[in-house]
């Protein structure tokens, strides 16, 4: 098959399209044709050996796509060969073909096209999980998202704002604060100065903060009304600093940790997510991101777009 892959670490010049043996399925697993997958930021930094990864060289970065069934484990009685199906949590993804465990696989109704899925689904049951597990959210709340135009961000603000709550918004630039605006934040602000107007614009602070940028911890957490809490779970930035306790008892507020794979649990907790997910798409909710498609053996100069801070929308390759 053939394959994006590295064997050391560094930039999108480590990248190369190659062509390694196929894959041999266990009892369990499921052979994915796979016809979109998605690229994140988490591949750049499994890339840049930034995120540990498993096994031994060459490495394949993805974790989520779309595809069709072509070949079943022989104790796998759920998925039929041609069945479409997602998945968001299946390594080695950046390949003409994935193995996958049957229980880590979702079916994609009708009406939700490869493209789609593969650019959605791991952002989108991100924000998902974020709103309504970590950051457990409520009409009123007041809220504030970082990097709000980012894949994960823009859906934070979307859901925030449908659930009822008062959504502010941090961005870089100001179309990226417009987008916000349009998405459903109320205030957005850059990142100069903003926890001072942050906390004069709320009269003293938002309930829950969404960090995924790591280094602003300590930013975020002084944003935060007494009794509030901060939800991190990125680090764009860098490391997120130590926090001292006393921080959080003298205003008796917290840091919650967000990761995503935590919440999948379960071969029917995932389908019931990924549905709830694609009716939220399905009623405006939220919105489809913008999509810009390279070829799979292009992706290296797909990593170097995602690289660029200008860039705003969501890449998928095609194998």
């Amino acid at each position: 098959m053939k394959a994006l892959v590295f064997d050391r670490f560094g930039g999108a010049d480590v990248l190369r399209y190659d062509i390694l043996p196929d894959m041999e399925l266990d009892a369990t697993t499921v052979l994915v044709q796979t016809s979109a997958v998605g690229l994140n930021f988490a591949d750049i930094y499994r890339r840049q050996g930034v995120y540990v990864l498993d096994g031994e060289a060459p490495w394949i970065g993805g974790y989520e796509g779309a595809g069709r069934v072509v070949t079943v484990g022989r104790d796998v009685d759920r998925w039929r060969v041609g069945q479409r199906v997602g998945f968001l949590d299946v390594p080695r993804a950046h390949a003409e073909r994935v193995r996958a465990p049957a229980d880590r696989l979702v079916a994609l109704p009708d009406d939700i096209n490869d493209l789609t899925a593969g650019a959605l689904l791991l952002q989108g049951v991100t924000a998902q999980y974020l709103v309504e597990d970590s950051g457990r959210l409520s009409a009123g709340d007041r809220v504030l998202v970082q990097a709000a135009s980012g894949g994960v961000g823009r859906l934070l603000v979307q859901m925030a704002h449908a659930l009822g709550a008062e959504v502010h918004a941090l961005a870089s630039t100001p179309s990226k604060r417009e987008q916000a605006r349009a998405n459903g934040a109320s205030a957005v602000y850059g990142y100069e100065d903003w926890v001072s107007q942050v906390r004069q614009a709320t009269g003293g602070g938002v309930d829950v903060v969404y960090d995924s940028i790591g280094t602003t911890l300590q930013d975020s957490i002084a944003a935060l009304r007494p009794g509030g809490r901060a939800v991190i779970f990125g680090k764009a930035g860098g490391t997120p600093p130590t926090i001292d306790p006393l921080l959080l008892m003298e205003g008796s507020k917290s840091v919650v940790g967000g990761d995503l794979w935590t919440y999948l649990n379960g071969t029917e907790g995932r389908q019931s997510r990924v549905d709830r997910l694609f009716a939220a798409l399905r009623n405006g909710t939220i919105t489809a991101p913008s999509i810009t498609a390279f070829p799979l053996h292009e992706g290296a100069e797909a990593h170097r777009l995602l690289e660029d801070r200008n860039f705003a929308g969501k890449i998928v390759l095609l194998p």
